[in-house]
Order: structure tokens, then C-alpha cells, then sequence
């Protein structure tokens, strides 16, 4: 038997969203694009010289959206604005446990504290922790799959991040 030798990366974002009082309000889902860039990163930390990179997430609101882009960058996604109406300070880190069987996840979710109104189309996930910061790589950018979804201050958003590598 051959080994397969084409591999396939794909990720997917659990994002829930509870009011003040701890009472869920809504739970969405969505599926990860890498950027070039953000592939470029993997294959440098595993297979080249590039040390491991910590990582961030950040959210991406509504306002003015046109579409995600695969060759979108941190400093230059014309096609969507980050959402900055949360308490924390910086970027929230995401923290990798162990791969098992081609997968890794963070072993706890990574929370935001919503301190407006706003209207959330997504999630990315990018290499620097500044809070609406143009440095650092783009990894990977991902929309809901059940459509915009609105969050008030006091709102807390919890997400989760399970990435795949597998034979294609």
C-alpha cells in the first residue's frame, strides 16, 4: 500500500456568546481560510528555521464587509474591519495543547468582554497581540456560518480553535 503524500489543513472556530447573566445567546460555527502568508508560516515553523509563533485571536465585525481574501495580511484586508469593542487590552492568546491524530485545539477557550454594540460576522487568528495592530502574520480568518450575530456590552464571547492536518 502507498502512503498518501498530499496533506490537507483546515481549521474550525467554536464561538459562543453569553449575555451578562451567563445565559447563552447564540453558539456559531465557522470554518477557517488560510491565508498565503499564514501557510507560508506553518510550513517555515515545521519544516524550515522560523521559531514557534504565539498566537491571537481577534474578532471581525460587519461593518463595511465585501469578502475575505486569501492573500489578505494583517496590515492590508480591504475587504473587512476587526472589532475592537471588547474590555481586554490586547489580543486575546490562544494556547495549543497536544496533537493527537492530526489535530490540536486550545485547551481552554479564549474569552472576549464585549464593551458596545456590535454586529460579528467572524474570527481570525493572527501572530501579534496588539489590539487592531497591523504587525505579525495573518494565519488564518474565518465568517460564521449562520450568518451575523449581534453582541451588547457585558456580552462575553468564548471560542474555541480545533485545527486538522490530514491526508488529502
Amino acid at each position: 500500500m502507498q502512503v498518501k503524500s498530499r496533506l490537507g489543513i483546515g481549521g474550525r472556530f467554536r464561538v459562543k456568546c453569553y449575555d451578562k447573566n451567563g445565559i447563552l445567546k447564540w453558539e456559531q460555527f465557522a470554518r477557517n481560510g488560510f491565508t498565503d502568508l499564514g501557510r507560508n508560516l506553518q510550513l517555515n515553523i515545521g519544516l524550515g528555521s522560523v521559531a514557534k509563533a504565539s498566537y491571537y485571536l481577534g474578532l471581525i465585525r460587519d461593518d463595511s464587509y465585501t469578502g475575505l481574501d486569501h492573500e489578505d495580511t494583517i496590515a492590508s484586508h480591504g475587504g473587512w474591519q476587526e472589532a475592537d469593542e471588547y474590555d481586554e487590552t490586547t489580543r486575546p492568546a490562544i494556547t495549543f495543547g497536544t496533537a493527537a491524530a492530526g489535530v490540536i485545539s486550545n485547551a481552554s477557550a479564549v474569552q472576549f468582554t464585549i464593551s458596545g454594540t456590535e454586529t460579528m460576522k467572524g474570527v481570525f487568528v493572527v501572530t501579534n497581540s496588539e489590539k487592531s495592530g497591523v504587525g505579525g502574520v495573518l494565519l488564518c480568518t474565518g465568517l460564521f456560518t449562520g450568518g451575523d450575530q449581534p453582541v451588547n456590552d457585558g456580552d462575553i464571547i468564548k471560542v474555541t480553535y480545533s485545527c486538522t492536518l490530514a491526508a488529502a
